[in-house]
């Protein structure tokens, strides 16, 4: 989380010698508004939501629209230091009346943030709200939950992509869910869906890879593990996928810079991976980025949020600026003159709700001053007003606006929560070498030396608490606790010639390597992606004693290890695993468990090669002068303790073009182990009317096998799925011949064809 506040203080703190440029908000916006009757139509739950909406929405003042608009830090009227000392005495000391009273006054809040409370804390400020201002609209509480909220640490995103288990990333969606919602919290800033495609970017961990379906499919079943069946309930919480949209792609790497492409890009590679969250999983809200496109602010694109998001996707939820990205309008981009201005020009873009961009004064005023001189249109503000309000009449906060109070108690960390975060941290472990069979170890080893930064720490991740050593959920303690009888010896690696006695004097030296916190997550941009600080020579002097040696890399990105996977007997990536990591590892490199987790994200020989990902366009044909440009490790890579066959691959072209078309693959086991093997269908247009990748992803299965077993797999893919967006800026699945690959990675060569007769979209 350090990260967060210090990316939080900076931008309010750097920017808080912004002078108001407008003035207190002026009589005539606060509007003489008669009482409001008992009978209200927004008051009654058995109307329709939108009529509810339309009602609320008519008695409103454009002061009282404003501040729906606002988010608010805590029970504070400032977003500085004594908003976050605000927090610390609500939590001390419990709910004071009187600072409610100068922060929303009788006009109300839209949201509150940054205050992880208690649900009888949080019920003490929803009911002062609906009880004190003048209309009585809930608070929406919104908090981070990635991968935690307060309990449970589940993998980070990466990992959890690399299970290529959709119905598992639903669950951990319900149980995160779950935990936010009983303390009152209704929102979540998650989950995030750019598109892996430059690791040097630091939040690389917070995405689920490279790959426009598999993000698509994995943050499709993480919105409807949050969202449920119904937002209106005690267990769910709204989904915001973020950063809507083309983040992932930052120049040279470095988080909210420039992102280069084309329309075309945009609409068939960057927005796939948000588009099935919306159409299909019907989030309610999603997190517009910092970035500009092509020198278009995000924020500021109304293309982007009300042609794509809401015309063609139907999107009906609230969108809500990234931290200070309506800001960077003024401050960065320089598209706006003043703070007003830039106000202005993001709620008419169709951006809903500040996140702290401006202190509330300020963003409140320029909603006041830009309905006065007619730079606002009150349809832009009733529209973005109506957005938010929809949201909390879809989460029942009207109707029901408490949470039990003692229902945090009975659903935090319950069983089933932290039985889905070892499964996790499980399937997420991915077996990348092992030479001659050295995994798994064997149990009976009796001198084995832990040696890394990483051994006797268990890694989370950000948006995570910071791990603690007292926790016990390391790797050198889970193999103490499973190994019992060997000789355990830890070396943290800083003193290299220490650390290469410890291996010459073992039967197997494992070396924890990898990133932490300081050097991965949000604002940890890398110029470079070797092993960080002394970890390369490190494992090179390890590997030089002659002593089995396995590597097991936790990290948040894809690193450059061509040494390692020609040196280094055996390497297992295991991410950031969540709190069940340490026990995940030591049951993988000792055969309790078989490694079947695959790469999201391609691993690059050197950072000169980069942008180095699977699907790239085929004209890619030049070679460097200067080396080798083969990954190291290929998206979708995974190797397992046993071995599979795919055979049998038949492939179905319909004749009616509304049909999807139907591949089935057998998959064998063939080795003497059970296991989990992840089949990979890929395709590709032969000729197209536009250039399109050599080959794409489109379809994925997770299969368990017994030895000997074969299981059939169909895939059947929408033909809506090969649309491709033509040079007349239209989607169309064209006529023609088409190669389908189905393996165990984007290297699949088991392949087949089919034929396309008619447009099918």
């Amino acid at each position: 989380m350090n990260s967060y506040w210090k990316q939080l203080q900076s931008l309010l703190l750097g920017g808080m010698a912004i002078a108001c440029v407008v003035s207190a908000v002026p009589a005539w916006a606060q509007q003489t508004a008669p009482a409001v009757p008992a009978d209200a139509a927004y008051k009654q739950s058995g109307l329709p939501v939108e009529e509810r909406v339309r009602d609320l929405l008519s008695r409103m003042t454009v002061a009282e629209k404003a501040r729906q608009l606002d988010m608010y830090r805590g029970v504070s009227a400032s977003m500085r230091n004594d908003a976050e000392k605000d927090a610390v005495e609500l939590k001390a000391h419990g709910f004071q009346p009187a600072k409610a009273e100068a922060a929303f006054g009788s006009l109300g809040v839209g949201s509150i943030h940054d205050l992880y409370a208690t649900g009888a804390i949080n019920n003490d400020i929803q009911s002062w709200v609906m009880k004190n201002t003048r209309l009585g609209i809930p608070v929406l509480f919104a908090e981070e939950g990635l991968h935690w909220f307060r309990g449970t640490i589940f993998p980070a995103p990466i990992g959890l992509a690399g299970t290529w288990n959709r119905e598992l990333a639903t669950r951990t969606g319900v149980a995160i869910a779950a935990e936010t919602r009983a303390t009152g919290v209704d929102m979540l800033f998650a989950p995030v869906l750019d598109l892996a495609r430059d690791p040097r970017w630091g939040r690389i961990e917070e995405d689920y890879g490279e790959d426009p379906y598999l993000t698509g499919q994995m943050g499709l079943a993480m919105v409807r593990g949050f969202q449920g069946d119904s937002l209106a309930s005690d267990h769910t919480v709204i989904a915001e996928p973020k950063h809507f949209a083309g983040h992932g792609s930052p120049e040279s790497g470095t988080n909210t810079s420039p992102v280069h492409m084309g329309e075309r890009e945009l609409r068939s590679i960057m927005l796939k991976g948000f588009e099935p969250a919306f159409r299909e999983g019907h989030a309610m809200g999603t997190m517009v980025a910092y970035h500009e496109i092509d020198g278009v602010p995000v924020i500021g694109d109304p293309y982007l949020l009300k042609t794509i998001l809401r015309q063609e996707w139907g999107f009906d939820g609230f969108t809500l600026s990234d931290l200070g990205a309506i800001r960077r309008l003024y401050e960065d981009h320089k598209v706006a003159a003043t703070p007003k201005d830039a106000v202005v020009m993001a709620i008419n873009a169709g951006v809903d709700m500040q996140f702290y961009d401006f202190d509330h004064k300020t963003f409140q005023d320029a909603i006041a001053a830009g309905i006065k001189d007619g730079t606002l249109s009150e349809a832009a503000l009733d529209r973005a007003v109506s957005d938010v309000l929809r949201v909390k009449f879809e989460l029942g906060l009207f109707d029901h606006p408490l949470v039990d109070p003692t229902l945090y108690a009975r659903v935090n960390r319950e069983q089933a929560h932290l039985d889905v975060a070892q499964e996790s941290a499980l399937e997420s472990m991915t077996l990348l070498k092992n030479e001659n069979h050295l995994l798994p170890l064997k149990k009976e080893l009796k001198r084995i030396a832990v040696i890394g930064p990483n051994a006797k720490i268990a890694r989370y991740g950000d948006y995570a608490p910071e791990s603690d050593p007292k926790d016990n959920n390391d790797l050198f303690t889970a193999l103490e606790k499973m190994l019992p009888q060997a000789e355990l010896s830890f070396a943290e690696g800083k003193d290299i010639a220490a650390a290469v006695e410890l291996a010459k004097n073992a039967d197997v030296a494992i070396l924890a390597l990898g990133e932490w916190h300081g050097v991965s997550g949000e604002g940890k941009d890398r110029s470079d992606l070797n092993l960080p600080e002394n970890q390369e020579a490190l494992l090179e002097a390890v590997v030089a004693t002659g002593k089995p040696t396995v590597l097991v890399l936790q990290n948040g990105r894809p690193l450059t290890i061509p040494w390692a996977k020609e040196h280094a007997g055996a390497i297992l990536e295991a991410w950031y695993p969540g709190e069940f990591g340490g026990k995940a590892i030591a049951e993988t490199l000792f055969g309790d468990s078989n490694p079947s987790g695959h790469l999201t994200v391609t691993f690059p020989r050197s950072i000169g090669v980069i942008p180095d990902y699977y699907d790239y366009d085929p004209s890619k044909t030049h070679k460097y002068v200067d080396g080798n440009d083969k990954p190291v490790f290929p998206f979708g890579f995974g190797l397992s303790y046993t071995t599979f066959k795919f055979d049998g691959l038949q492939v179905e072209a319909p004749a009616d073009g509304k049909l999807p078309v139907a591949v089935t693959v057998h998959v064998t086991n063939t080795g003497s182990v059970a296991g989990d093997e992840v089949a990979q269908l890929y395709v590709r247009q032969d000729v197209s009317s536009v250039e399109t990748p050599e080959r794409a992803l489109k379809g994925f299965a997770r299969v368990h096998l017994t030895p000997g077993e074969t299981k059939t797999v169909r895939f059947e893919v929408p033909q809506s799925e090969l649309a491709l967006w033509n040079a007349e800026h239209t989607w169309v699945t064209e006529a023609g011949a088409y190669t389908v690959w189905v393996g165990d990675s984007s290297e699949a060569t088991l392949t087949g064809k089919f034929t396309l007769k008619a447009e099918g979209r």
